[in-house]
């Protein structure tokens, strides 16, 4: 059974930056299409980025400019690099692989 385990979420002020990492423990990583997600209470998991076997991105329009996902296949690893960091960015973000894997989710928190 593949898992995925996310790392490098916390706690950081407005304006500010992190980066997330995704490890994955299967060696077909380089082959799956990964994705980052977000959650808030109350409301639907929503689509941050995805990234294609072949390196193809894709982002949702209010990350777009300020996040930038990337994947290490040598590492089996997906990456999130968020700087100018929002409030409203605050949210348990989630590692997906293609179709139906998930991560155990994450917390970031961003203050004002």
């Amino acid at each position: 059974q593949v898992q995925l385990v996310e790392s490098g979420g916390g706690l950081v002020q407005a304006g500010g930056s992190l980066r997330l990492s995704c490890a994955a423990s299967t060696r077909s990583f380089s082959i799956k299409d990964m994705g980052w997600y977000r959650q808030v209470p109350g409301k639907q998991r929503e689509l941050v980025a995805e990234i294609t076997s072949g390196g193809n991105t894709n982002y949702a329009d209010s990350v777009k400019g300020r996040f930038t996902i990337s994947r290490d296949n040598a590492k089996n690893t997906v990456y999130l690099q968020m700087n100018s960091l929002k409030p409203e960015d605050t949210s348990v973000y989630y590692c997906r692989m293609f179709p139906v894997t998930w991560g155990q989710g994450i917390q970031v928190t961003v203050s004002s």
